[in-house]
């Protein structure tokens, strides 16, 4: 992946009160397909993840929009990785009943560039 035609991407990530909802059993399995899914992201083809930032200490309850829940800041080789990205949100399997990752938390992908500076 060229560095110069490299997405960066701020994949912002909400967590819903239908987790907040469910019995705590249900609420392992939905971290055990959050997890499924962060790992999904870091595998697709040509994805540099830079790091990653949790609010959840000094962000409590639902995230419905800013803040967020937790970010995750990577490069991505295209437009069509990050819409790769975002659909492990509706494909991910939460345990073995009929809901997917998409019922608990949501995403939104900030797309831009890597902004460079020069130095004068």
């Amino acid at each position: 992946m060229s560095d110069k035609k490299a997405l960066r991407v701020l994949f912002c990530m909400g967590i819903n009160q239908n987790f907040f909802d469910a019995p705590r059993e249900e609420q392992l399995q939905v971290w055990a397909a959050f997890s499924e899914m962060w790992n999904g992201i870091h595998d697709l083809p040509g994805v540099n993840v830079f790091g990653n930032m949790d609010d959840d200490q000094s962000m409590v309850g639902p995230s419905t929009g800013y803040p967020w829940t937790t970010y995750l800041l990577a490069d991505v080789p295209d437009i069509e990785t990050v819409h790769a990205a975002c659909n492990l949100f509706r494909t991910t399997p939460v345990g073995e009943g009929t809901y997917k990752l998409w019922r608990y938390c949501k995403v939104e992908a900030r797309t831009g560039r890597e902004l460079i500076i020069q130095r004068a």
